[in-house]
């Protein structure tokens, strides 16, 4: 890239894929009929919304044909690919077999997916209960931490995302730390993100992790009975705006949660599966061992799935309730699971995470010494954030910049998501199947996205 200014674009690399001709309602009669008949809190991208109506692979097609490369993968949940051929050969051979049974019967693929899935996790964590999304998940990973420990109150990061539960409104720190009350089921308390870029404490990211630390100490002297059920964590925040601190700041929490009667519960929602690269789940980047992981989007590329892995005397205390999914263990769902893995595996998408993550990241970092909109570049593998500014030394975020670099990428056919408290974090997390050459298009996208919106493109007033 050149020092002078944005490099020239990069055309998309080619893709044999065609897609099929679209004949359904335009853009624009399905835009009315969603706002007349779907609820309002309904959110949607770009100046224009975007309309997709096929996928394969790494890339989204609209109504017109117009071929997009994902870099959301539909909020991290296409972890192999749109319609990637295994996984959908795997759920029409099982939906013409059987498309539905509950677990009041037997079914193989329940238990198979359940071995295949224990066997990925660290030894002790084998026992699994399967759910339809991350929000139920965590619901139920939280109501097993209270029934096991006879405590009621949980501990999570101020900016983690846990979803929007019944259990765990309040758990929604990224979004709505003060909009909910306290948490249906018993306390939900905050403590600080050990993130060094925008943390309350000053020092190395090793210190602030030990400061963060000391504050969730001192919150369970001075907000709990002194007894905890869970600490909660995400390695790597999603909605967050993709914060984490110092690897050694997840030994310490759970020392102390542990030493407070806590269960630790990994939330690997958007971190599972090799997405980080260096790992198969996000926690062993850090060197612990959870006693629950929640697992949901990646986890069925794209179909209605999610779990809680937990030791078996911890899944015990279920049942001391009555607790039914209907659609828990679903066969079409266990078969995507198991496809899944395979396609993981086969394919050998955590390497490709690791080796054209890595390249997306430092290619970021070159961006960011040419760009001032640029603060800050983190993650790791295709778990990438960054944070625009407007000054990198007040950091004050850059909120409807964020939103100019979108509809400035959009235009060019890359399609990314942001996320943080302020809206100014790029979330880029595409499906683990891009190639190095998607991620020198993406880059050259970026730089010109950075380069117009530095131009003037962006709004000068903060969005109200």
């Amino acid at each position: 890239m050149s020092a002078e200014g944005p490099s020239p674009l990069l055309p998309m690399p080619a893709c044999a894929h065609r897609p099929r001709r679209y004949s359904g309602p335009s853009a624009k009669e399905v835009l009315e009929a969603r706002r007349h008949y779907c609820n309002p809190a309904l959110l949607t991208y770009y100046e224009k919304p975007l309309m997709i109506v096929e996928g394969h692979m790494q890339y989204l097609f609209d109504e017109r044909g117009r071929r997009y490369l994902d870099f959301f993968a539909g909020i991290v949940t296409v972890s192999c690919g749109h319609c990637h051929p295994r996984i959908v050969e795997k759920i029409a051979a099982q939906t013409e077999t059987l498309q539905h049974t509950t677990t009041i019967y037997l079914h193989p693929n329940m238990p198979l997916f359940a071995e295949r899935l224990a066997a990925k996790m660290p030894d002790g964590l084998d026992v699994t209960y399967f759910v339809n999304s991350g929000s139920e998940a965590i619901d139920l990973a939280i109501l097993m931490a209270r029934l096991y420990t006879g405590s009621a109150d949980v501990i999570a990061l101020r900016g983690g995302y846990h979803g929007g539960g019944s259990a765990t409104p309040r758990a929604l720190t990224a979004h709505s730390t003060w909009k909910y009350p306290i948490a249906e089921g018993g306390p939900m308390h905050h403590t600080f993100s050990p993130d060094p870029y925008r943390s309350p404490f000053s020092g190395s990211p090793e210190e602030i992790a030990r400061k963060s630390v000391e504050e969730m100490a001192d919150l369970i002297r001075h907000a709990t009975p002194g007894r905890v059920a869970a600490f909660i964590a995400e390695p790597i925040t999603g909605v967050g705006g993709v914060t984490s601190g110092s690897p050694e700041y997840l030994p310490l929490a759970y020392d102390l949660a542990r030493r407070h009667g806590g269960l630790c519960i990994a939330d690997e929602v958007q971190t599972g599966f090799g997405r980080t690269g260096e790992s198969y789940w996000g926690f062993e980047n850090s060197g612990v061992v959870p006693d629950m992981v929640v697992t949901a989007k990646g986890i069925g590329n794209g179909v209605a799935l999610a779990a809680v892995t937990t030791k078996r005397e911890i899944a015990e205390a279920l049942t001391e309730r009555l607790h039914f999914n209907t659609f828990g263990g679903n066969p079409v769902a266990m078969a995507a699971g198991l496809a899944v893995l395979d396609v993981i595996d086969r394919e050998g998408l955590q390497e490709n995470c690791r080796v054209v993550g890595g390249f997306l990241k430092r290619g970021l970092a070159e961006l960011q010494e040419r760009h001032p909109l640029v603060g800050d570049v983190r993650g790791m593998g295709l778990m990438l954030g960054v944070e625009l500014v407007r000054d990198r030394e007040t950091k004050e975020p850059a909120g409807p910049e964020t939103a100019a670099v979108l509809e400035e990428c959009r235009k060019s056919g890359l399609l990314l998501g942001k996320s943080g408290f302020f809206g100014n974090v790029l979330r880029i997390k595409p499906p683990m199947c891009i190639t190095k050459e998607d991620a020198e298009f993406a880059l050259s996208v970026l730089d010109r996205a950075f380069g117009a919106v530095e131009g003037g493109v962006a709004p000068k007033k903060r969005e109200k």
